[in-house]
């Protein structure tokens, strides 16, 4: 261990026909109207009775959720034996006040209430009878997957699926896989071209250019993957959250979470025979092995980050690894989707809401993103935007333009060690929630061969200064910390980052002047790994992105920003610098709420003026991130050169001595 974890201390209309009509919303505006009970729906589980009915009854109300899809008299409720592309013909509503919620409780229908045992039996059964048992052979999703990339109603992505909407692997993407892996292999013992190593090719897969015509046609026959019924298909809701993008050259925050389903860690039934008139089994084997190499260096979409991934029994991961570390983390952790569990009226305002439950799940695009934030977020103190945009999408990926990336990131043996707090009183006396696991990093096949050194060098400081910046996940901003009255949940709130390892990289020394010179040369390293790469940086005379105002920041490691270590005791079982800052927050936030929301950010909406204009804030995350060491708190600050951050860093700094009050950035 590096360092000590912290102490504990509607009445309904008319029933539309599902095929051809739009259902109505099942409730009106008139006052008239106004439920006079609460009515709560809950998602049964995989029963034939639906669960989207009353719990308890109507209680004489006659109202229902004002679902743009659902009401009692017209539900999904299909046998469970038919595909989850039954459940979509309920998503034909336009836009809805209720239609984002209605879309997550319909997902985790086709989930709960599936049940494709017996015809993926038949599958599988059909793969070896045509293949033959010896030419098939099993893998195992170590994680989750998505083929495919189909958008079904309301935009939701969907996994590829067969005319009866079983999910699988098409045989053309196995073909695709073994053939990819194939020419790569070629390219690198022989150091050709990709067109020359088609050719060679061409005697397995076939390829219409070949010269010799028995070459024309492909040697051996790709049957498609189905999930093994005992996997149970794997079919369930994820969750993709876009919360930072670039708009008009500049970063906007704007979370975006979108359900749509994946398989989780389904095992497949892989088959291939030989072509009509071939019978030499080397090819065969030859394919095979391609096939399997493919597959562990993942399919589908996402393989950057954990997804995609299949392994046969007995064969090693196929990783170009180039750094790892055991982690735990502590507080409100990593979630992935937002489990339905209920509607519920509010009598008083005649309107509905859903009530969930967050899931818990270790998640490797979690450890990318904030990865990538913190990439972010330094690099813009030192490049031009276009410059920052452009490595962002080279090292991590982008959209538009279309790249993979050049690191793959990955989680080993992830799992929940402690849930977190349960979201109620009952949850009171609860610990904080734990997750752990091995986050690893490796080279992409996109990573430049010439480049591998100084990109290894500069995510190994990355993810160094991520481990002592903030957290990952719920809370990221604010280290693990428990309320000290446990008046409001949740109890437990923040999120510790903690590397689980006893070499020297990790070791962290005692005094903060130590720690100082340990953070500067590790930011160091990370500019001039940078510069390693073609970049040049200055990072001893740092940019200004935007001038900050009282009322406006910009997220980045720049002249406006200062980093901190400070150490010092608190009154409250919070860390010093938190407990301090949490003091303003209060004053402020009974004077006025928008000073409070410059310092600390906030949910509700408010108008400041910015340059003479006054201007509406919704959701505005925290310029600061707290990370608590134990000995000592890292504190980085955005806009510090303005109130009411300024008056934050003299008051913490007129607080503390000259020796536990250190600054990191800019140097000094």
């Amino acid at each position: 261990m590096v360092f000590d974890r912290p102490q504990k201390p509607g009445q309904s209309q008319p029933k539309p026909s599902p095929a051809t009509n739009r259902p109505n919303p099942a409730i009106q505006k008139s006052s008239s109207q106004t439920p006079k009970t609460k009515k709560i729906i809950t998602v049964g589980g995989g029963g034939s009775s639906g669960g989207g009915r009353s719990k308890g009854g109507d209680d004489g109300g006659g109202k229902n959720p004002p679902s743009p899809w659902l009401n009692p008299d017209n539900e999904p409720n299909p046998a469970t034996t038919a595909s989850f592309v039954e459940y979509l013909r309920w998503m034909r509503s336009p836009d809805h006040e209720y239609k984002d919620p209605t879309k997550v409780q319909i997902l985790q229908m086709t989930e709960e209430r599936a049940n494709y045992r017996d015809r993926l039996t038949q599958l599988t059964q059909r793969t070896e009878l045509i293949a033959g048992k010896e030419n098939t052979f099993q893998v195992k999703c170590a994680w989750r997957i998505r083929v495919g990339g189909h958008r079904g109603l309301e935009s939701i992505l969907l996994p590829a699926f067969d005319a009866l909407g079983m999910p699988y692997i098409p045989s053309s993407t196995l073909r695709g896989v073994a053939r990819s892996q194939a020419i790569q292999e070629i390219i690198g013992k022989e150091k050709i071209s990709w067109k020359e190593a088609e050719k060679k090719v061409a005697p397995y897969f076939g390829s219409l250019e070949a010269k010799n015509r028995a070459d024309r046609a492909g040697k051996v026959i790709f049957l498609d993957a189905y999930p093994l019924p005992n996997s149970g298909c794997g079919l369930t809701v994820d969750m993709a959250n876009n919360i930072w993008k670039w708009e008009n050259g500049s970063l906007k925050y704007d979370p975006n979470p979108n359900p749509f389903l994946s398989l989780k860690q389904p095992s497949f039934l892989i088959g291939l025979r030989l072509a009509s008139g071939c019978n030499d089994s080397t090819i065969l084997k030859k394919v095979q092995q391609w096939l399997i190499k493919g597959l562990q260096s993942g399919i589908g979409s996402q393989v950057n980050t954990g997804y995609g991934e299949l392994m046969k029994a007995g064969e090693g991961r196929l990783s170009d690894e180039f750094f790892r570390i055991d982690f735990s983390l502590q507080g409100q952790l990593i979630h992935g989707r937002q489990k339905f569990t209920e509607w519920k009226c509010n009598n008083d305002k005649n309107t509905w809401q859903t009530r969930g439950q967050a899931e818990a799940e270790v998640r490797p695009i979690a450890f990318k993103s904030m990865l990538r934030y913190w990439f972010r977020t330094l690099a813009l103190g030192v490049l031009e935007l276009s410059q920052v945009k452009e490595w962002e999408a080279k090292l991590f990926g982008a959209i538009q333009p279309k790249q993979r990336g050049w690191v793959r990131f990955d989680v080993l043996e992830g799992k929940v060690t402690r849930n977190e707090p349960q979201p109620n009183r009952m949850g009171q006396n609860d610990d904080y929630g734990e997750q752990e696991g091995i986050l690893t990093l490796a080279y992409s096949l996109e990573a430049p061969e010439g480049q591998k050194e100084a990109i290894a060098k500069l995510f190994q400081n990355l993810t160094w200064l991520m481990f002592h910046l903030g957290g990952v996940g719920q809370g990221a901003r604010r280290p693990c910390y428990s309320r000290q009255d446990r008046s409001a949940a949740p109890w437990w709130r923040g999120s510790t980052l903690i590397p689980d390892s006893d070499e020297s990289f990790w070791k962290l020394p005692v005094t903060p002047k130590e720690f100082q010179t340990l953070f500067q040369n590790r930011l160091q390293g990370f500019y001039k790994a940078l510069g390693d790469l073609g970049v040049s940086v200055n990072y001893r005379s740092p940019k200004t992105v935007v001038q900050p105002t009282s009322h406006s920041w910009f997220e980045a490691v720049d002249s406006h920003c200062k980093i901190i270590v400070v150490r010092g005791e608190s009154d409250t079982n919070k860390p010093y610098s938190l407990d301090l800052l949490h003091q303003q927050f209060h004053q402020l936030e009974n004077q006025q709420y928008t000073e409070a929301k410059s310092l600390c950010g906030g949910v509700k909406n408010d108008r400041p003026k910015i340059n003479g204009s006054e201007i509406t804030r919704k959701v505005t995350p925290s310029p600061m991130w707290i990370s608590d060491l134990d000995k000592y708190q890292v504190v980085t600050v955005f806009g510090a050169t303005e109130d009411p951050r300024k008056k934050y860093l003299k008051e913490l700094r007129d607080r503390t001595s000259p020796q536990n009050y250190i600054q990191l950035w800019p140097f000094t």
